[in-house]
């Protein structure tokens, strides 16, 4: 597989197994709120602290946390092929702390603010960035409020043309801890098996698209992937 073109897409559940809580119970309710109030652009225009106050936690929660043996073993991976391709649903940093370099946050990144009037993102972290109160920007003459740089329900996710141009060019398309519950990423497969790409699944349990992928694993991917990826490096 060295010499193939590789895309990979990973979900909730490669965080889930290193302690990130997905936040979105079985209800449907994230940590007791509905979605509409916490991770739509009217539920920060109608109560912005209860949103900050949910981001802020999630900010401060993934500082406590460490990559498992699936981050791990998509750095290796990522360095052992010429032509890689990593794109996550997640919004926290636990790929690029475990090695990997060309990481496509398709739905944000909790590490970075984000300027309403510039749209300029901001690395803040610091003890100070974590705090209850608003935090405000530096790049306007006037400082704004930023908001959670997150792509929420009704917004676009970004880096889709980068994501799309390399669905079109991938021989080998992987995911890996997705639910197969959320567009666009759900319709992802769909575009590699149209252009012929071997397509593969590494999940817990059946998602709702499992029908559409080649070669299935089912199980925690910190315990499967390290063996897989050895695996498919060795393949002819």
């Amino acid at each position: 597989m060295q010499s193939k073109r590789v895309v990979v897409l990973t979900g909730a559940g490669i965080s889930a197994e290193s302690g990130i809580r997905t936040f979105r119970d079985n209800d449907g309710l994230w940590e007791e709120h509905r979605i509409e109030d916490v991770a739509t652009p009217e539920g920060w225009r109608e109560n912005p602290q209860l949103v900050w106050n949910f981001y802020q936690a999630r900010r401060r929660q993934m500082l406590e946390v460490e990559p498992n043996p699936a981050h791990f073993a998509l750095a290796e991976f990522e360095n052992a092929l010429q032509y890689f391709t990593l794109i996550t649903q997640n919004v926290d940093d636990l790929h690029e702390r475990a090695g990997s370099s060309k990481v496509l946050h398709m739905h944000g990144n909790l590490k970075t603010l984000r300027c309403e009037q510039s749209g300029r993102s901001e690395l803040r972290m610091s003890d100070e960035d974590l705090r209850p109160q608003f935090v405000k920007c530096t790049c306007c003459a006037e400082p704004s409020t930023l908001r959670p740089d997150i792509v929420w329900f009704g917004e676009t996710p970004i880096h889709m043309r980068e994501i799309y141009t390399a669905l079109e060019e991938c021989e080998v398309f992987i995911v890996i801890g997705s639910s197969g519950h959320v567009y666009p990423a759900s319709g992802m497969v769909n575009i590699a098996k149209m252009i012929g790409a071997r397509t593969i699944l590494v999940n817990l349990e059946e998602p709702l698209n499992a029908y559409d992928f080649d070669e299935i694993h089912y199980g925690k991917a910190g315990e499967l992937l390290p063996k897989l990826v050895q695996g498919w490096l060795n393949e002819s």
